[in-house]
């Protein structure tokens, strides 16, 4: 299986962005590189561009074939992928209070319905307030089969294109809407669903791309550099568009304006023809590899290294930070070798016998265009 060595630095991009961000429970980085992890947020939209691209990629493609989906198989490779190590977090999160970031958690039965993002009390109730993301990730695995399928039935470019600027401008206005109203911003713009699809839809329409144009997107991968200079300056317009990041210009603009710049990264990320694509950093595909469990368990780790460093006050700066790396990252390392790979040598076995068809994995296609987070 041929990895895409573009697409895991930007996975790993995405997931040590994010923990670099989510550092203030233990007080930031502080310095210099503190305004780089102010804007670590941005890397859950990296991940939703390539969640998009990878979801979009496996269930287009069979369509295109005519083949029909099977729904219940790609439902079952959801939840052997997403389901075990969550499910171990959530349980060290419930049964064990003292280990988390935050002395507040919403019920579990939110967590077990991926519904803690439209019902979370922020203030009140922060521990494991991430897992936000994976429940806007798993209504998209929901819903967008049975939208895929719906469109592809009788094909039309029109109501496909319309239903994407729909998706977009519906986000626009509610998120325009609390903002004029003063509407509190982690409920009403950052955290529901239909307020974060604009990453996860630019995905998609980098799957269709490559799967209904692929001269198009031969002729875009060929040009794979100045796609990767143009996505670095629309990310950076979004970077300087979100420096009021609760603001009406930002809630409005921002998110499709920074989907639309990591959407042409990744684009060039999976190009052979330019450097992003080409470019093996070490260590970046392993990261890319645990960036699951990393991303579920790093706030636990984090507060149990400042729990065990309040008792040494003379370890602090550059060794506190190796600390709380590699209690971070040994932790998610555990998560992966213990939970999660085995779950998914168990999928590999219990489908190894099914007949290949619709939904199967890109990785598992004779196009191996995506390695990313099956």
């Amino acid at each position: 299986m041929k990895r895409l060595p573009g697409l895991d630095l930007l996975r790993a991009i995405a997931i040590v962005w994010v923990m670099l961000f989510h550092s203030w429970i233990v007080g930031g980085l502080g310095g210099p590189f503190q305004s780089v992890a102010d804007y670590g947020w941005m890397g859950v939209d990296l991940f939703f561009v390539l969640s998009g691209y990878l979801i979009g990629f496996q269930l287009l493609e069979p369509l295109s074939r005519g083949e029909p989906l099977r729904f219940g198989r790609f439902y079952l490779r959801r939840a052997f992928r997403i389901l075990p190590v969550f499910l171990v977090v959530l349980a060290i999160y419930t049964w064990l209070p003292s280990w988390r970031e935050a002395p507040g958690m919403q019920p579990v039965w939110q967590f077990l319905t991926f519904t803690v993002n439209l019902l979370i009390d922020y203030p009140r109730n922060q521990a494991f307030s991430h897992a936000w993301s994976l429940c806007v990730e798993e209504h998209f695995y929901l819903v967008f089969p049975w939208l895929a399928w719906l469109l592809t039935r009788r094909p039309s470019l029109r109501v496909t294109i319309a239903v994407g600027v729909g998706i977009v401008a519906a986000g626009m206005l509610i998120r325009g809407y609390a903002s004029l109203h003063d509407m509190d911003f982690i409920k009403s713009v950052y955290f529901p669903t239909w307020s974060r699809l604009d990453g996860l839809l630019a995905g998609v329409v980098l799957a269709t791309l490559q799967i209904y144009h692929p001269s198009g997107w031969k002729a875009w991968q060929a040009k794979a550099n100045l796609v990767a200079l143009a996505g670095l300056v629309v990310t950076g317009a979004a970077i300087w568009l979100f420096r009021h990041r609760v603001s009406f210009a930002a809630d409005v603009f921002g998110y499709p304006l920074l989907s639309f710049g990591l959407a042409l990264l990744v684009t060039a990320a999976a190009s052979p023809h330019g450097w992003l694509g080409r470019w093996r950093v070490p260590g970046a595909g392993w990261i890319a590899a645990i960036s699951y469990s990393l991303y579920l368990s790093h706030k636990l780790a984090m507060h149990r290294v400042e729990t065990l460093l309040a008792a040494h006050p003379g370890i602090h700066g550059l060794a506190a930070f190796a600390a709380y790396a590699i209690a971070i990252f040994a932790t998610g390392a555990l998560l992966h070798y213990t939970v999660e790979r085995p779950f998914l040598r168990l999928r590999s076995r219990l489908m190894r016998h099914q007949p290949a068809s619709a939904g199967l994995p890109a990785a598992e296609t004779p196009r191996e265009a995506l390695v990313v987070n099956d």
